[in-house]
């Protein structure tokens, strides 16, 4: 730029730090990029059109050739095959060549070829019985290849062409050969003919078949066909496509069969089994597949995908009808069968509790037909922000009926059926096949309990089975040589008795619910009492170790599945803390008891070893973990400890309200011939916070005179026990007493004074005022009633 002789003209400066040249420069760049870009997506664009062009193209071409074939081949065999014989099925033939050549499953013509042909093949196998020699000529091993292909090919032809069809010919999907000849039976009877295993083709054609989903092709007709398909009541007859599944079904897996393995998203299991109510619509499939090793096969197919973490189930039938519910009850209502067969292995049991395992704990909780007839409408619909989902009532009862007394027996059996209940006394422990054995069991049984009506299964469990001995036995033996093998259905860091304690105490407490005193301190049932004290240790540790050394947060153990199972088999490890912590503070509450009648341990065996001063500290304030332990548990503390703790809430609350003066004197005249009656009158009508005050009283005797003396405490101690004196007397007619002169409620209280209720909650408060007040009250009430007052 040179200079024109304008001062005012100055340089443009770019604040930028960069000069016009760079600037050009970027700007120059960006405009080739951008022009690269485009002529790149023409590029594109042009060879997606040459590619379509060509593409139709080809299918416009490959049309043409199929009708010019389908013409030729009509020409030659004629449009109803009328020119068709026996010779034209072998290998010399271009029949099968030309027809699976322009074959289309959507042509009607061509499916009127195909229905002809399996008619006709029908026919000649009828008249010489050989299906080989009609295909393959005098020797097949010469021509095994083309044979094979040609067979294979006309199989799933036949299955193909029902299934494009299969809305058409819905109502006659699951018609039976001798009530009709229609198409889809014909196609499908031609299966039954070319999968006979008894022919040397028919593990190539199967194979053939799986690999092309064959499975995912009958769910489809299935599910069809039973939308408008009435219950067919022809007794020992089955559908063509119920004859198919037969076929399959029983030939995978089994010896020489040779037929890969498959995706499991397309297997038998993942696709027709997870259909609603399967076996009410083929119920000879549910023979074949619950006898024999069918089962067991598939099963274990089943339990690869759980230990897997695999997710293969299909989309839900509806809602209602969710696959993994579905799956769970045509698997058990075929249990019973497959676990009773003589060649039922303990992997079977292995395989089959983990499964079931895997697929309850996706379900919702059922509740037992009194809960549920005690649910009304209003209460389904109303202050619900999230619903819960609704399972079919039907698949319901379905699932809960196939978990019967038989079927837990059953499985119990075979998974302990190897194990012992006396050991040596050198055993090192359980062994491998025990611990699958129970880890198998415990994780079903868990899932069960949290899912099942409890009524169903626990009185089985209890007195039908041996689990409670099996179980105990298992647990004393780790906690002898301290060893708790890892079961794999938890985390690694869970400690390994939880998940035994996790079913062993729901049922022993309900044993413990049942049985009397003779057979609890005589017989010694369930348990010795030798063993029950071994008992006691065992769930006061694993209690103290939850409840104070490692305590978790209550967890939401409620379920709430809209959608399949997730990939994830291992059980919530917190919510089996906090269901053993429950469980176990009951069933050590319930020995407690058992204890307080007849003693047979020492009291202090139900206390922890680590209740120390600072626990007893921590216990006296609200919130605290020791003050949860002391309402949950409180056996694990001394009693002497209880009451200390106790006394100090006392004195605290004594001193917080002193201070601040809330706490006022009363003063009552009371005469010693009516001393319930003066109580009751001048104390009931008395807050909270006076009954916390101090209380003065004044006796008069039978002549209306005080009687002399000042109350400075020792009165009002005399006045508490001539009270409680009169009312426990049973003469006064509010108490009874047993024959050991224990007092506890008189029924017919009421036919004696009118306000016998009154009375009873005043009594309540003279009680609680001794206890507040530290007076020490001796009244002798009948056990039974201690166990109503404690809510038991």
């Amino acid at each position: 730029m040179f200079f024109s002789g304008d001062p005012t003209t100055r340089k443009r400066v770019d604040l930028g730090g960069r000069s016009s040249k760079e600037r050009d420069r970027q700007k120059l760049l960006e405009q080739t990029r951008l022009e690269r870009n485009r002529r790149l997506y023409l590029r594109k664009q042009n060879h997606a059109a040459i590619k379509i062009q060509k593409c139709f193209r080809g299918k416009k071409a490959m049309e043409i050739e199929h009708s010019k074939v389908r013409e030729q081949f009509f020409a030659t065999y004629g449009r109803h095959i009328q020119n068709v014989n026996r010779q034209c099925f072998g290998p010399q033939s271009a029949f099968f060549r030309q027809l699976f050549f322009f074959f289309n499953a959507r042509n009607v013509s061509d499916i009127s070829v195909l229905v002809e042909t399996c008619r006709l093949m029908k026919h000649f196998v009828q008249e010489s019985g050989d299906v080989v020699g009609l295909f393959a000529g005098i020797d097949y091993s010469s021509k095994r290849a083309l044979v094979d292909f040609r067979v294979k090919k006309f199989a799933f032809a036949c299955i193909q062409a029902v299934h494009q069809n299969r809305k058409e010919l819905k109502d006659q999907l699951f018609v039976t050969p001798e009530e009709s000849n229609t198409p889809p039976t014909l196609l499908l009877e031609a299966v039954v003919f070319l999968i006979d295993s008894r022919l040397p083709w028919t593990c190539k054609v199967v194979s053939y078949l799986l690999e092309r989903n064959v499975f995912t092709l009958l769910r489809e007709l299935i599910v069809t066909g039973k939308e408008s398909m009435e219950i067919h009541n022809s007794y020992g007859r089955i559908s063509s496509l119920e004859r198919v599944l037969t076929l399959i079904i029983p030939h995978i897996g089994q010896k020489p069969c040779i037929c890969p393995n498959i995706d499991p998203r397309w297997s038998f299991f993942s696709q027709i089994l997870t259909i609603p109510f399967l076996w009410h619509l083929f119920p000879y499939i549910k023979e074949v597949f619950a006898t024999g090793r069918t089962s067991q096969h598939y099963i274990h197919q089943m339990a690869l995908c759980v230990q897997n973490h695999a997710n293969v189930l299909p989309h839900e039938v509806s809602m209602e009808l969710p696959g993994y519910a579905c799956l769970l009850g045509n698997i058990l209502e075929t249990a019973g069968v497959a676990l009773s067969q003589p060649d039922c292995s303990f992997e079977m049991g292995v395989d089959l509790a983990a499964i079931t395992t895997f697929l309850l704990k996706a379900l919702p909780p059922i509740k037992s037909s009194r809960e549920s007839s005690m649910v009304s409408d209003d209460d389904m619909t109303a202050g619900d922000e999230v619903m819960e989902p609704v399972i079919n009532r039907d698949l319901e009862k379905q699932i809960t009926s196939a978990i019967d007394s038989r079927f837990l027996l059953q499985l119990t059996n075979v998974l302990f059926s190897g194990f012992h209940l006396l050991r040596g006394p050198h055993d090192e422990g359980p062994g491998d096949k025990e611990v699958a054995a129970v880890g198998a069991a415990c994780a079903f049984l868990h899932v069960a309990f949290n899912t099942l009506p409890l009524e169903c299964i626990m009185t089985v469990l209890a007195y039908r089975t041996e689990l409670v001995q099996l179980l105990w036995h298992y647990m004393k033996r780790c906690h002898e040589i301290r060893k708790w093998p890892f079961l794999p259905y938890l985390s690694g860091d869970a400690p390994g008795w939880l998940l035994p304690l996790a079913v062993f105490c729901p049922v022993y407490k309900h044993m413990l619910t049942i049985v009397d005193n003779e057979e609890f301190y005589e017989q010694e049932k369930p348990l010795s009492l030798k063993d029950i004290r071994h008992l006691i240790v065992i769930l006061r540790e694993a209690l103290w170790h939850l409840l104070w050394l490692n305590p978790t947060s209550h967890p939401n153990v409620g379920k709430s599945v809209s959608s399949p199972p997730p990939a994830n088999k291992m059980l919530p490890a917190e919510a089996i803390q906090h269901r053993v912590s429950t469980v176990a503070s009951e069933v050590l509450s319930q020995l407690q008891d058992w204890n307080n009648r007849r003693e047979f341990v020492p009291p202090s065996d139900f206390h922890a070893d680590g209740v120390n001063d600072f626990f007893i500290s921590q216990a006296t304030i609200d919130g605290t973990r020791a003050n949860e332990i002391l309402k949950q548990a409180p056996f694990l503390v001394p009693f002497t400890s209880r009451a200390k703790i106790f006394q100090s809430q006392l004195a605290s609350v004594r001193q917080r309200h002193g201070s601040h003066g809330v706490f006022t004197r009363s003063r009552f005249r009371i005469r010693r011939d009516h001393i319930l009656e003066d109580a009751y009158s001048q104390m009931s009508t008395m807050s909270e916070e006076d009954l916390r005050g101090a209380i003065r009283v004044t006796f008069v005797n039978e002549l209306g005179v005080e009687e002399a003396g000042i109350d400075g405490g020792g009165i009002f101690k005399d006045f508490m026990e001539n009270i409680t004196r009169a009312a426990f007397d049973v003469q006064y007619g509010l108490f009874k007493e047993t024959s050991d002169h224990l007092l506890y409620p008189n029924p017919g209280s009421g036919m004696i004074h009118e306000q016998h209720l009154q009375f009873f909650h005043f009594l309540g408060i003279l009680l609680a005022k001794a206890m507040f007040e530290g007076i020490l009250v001796d009244i002798p009430f009948a056990t039974f009633f201690l166990s109503k007052l404690k809510q038991k």
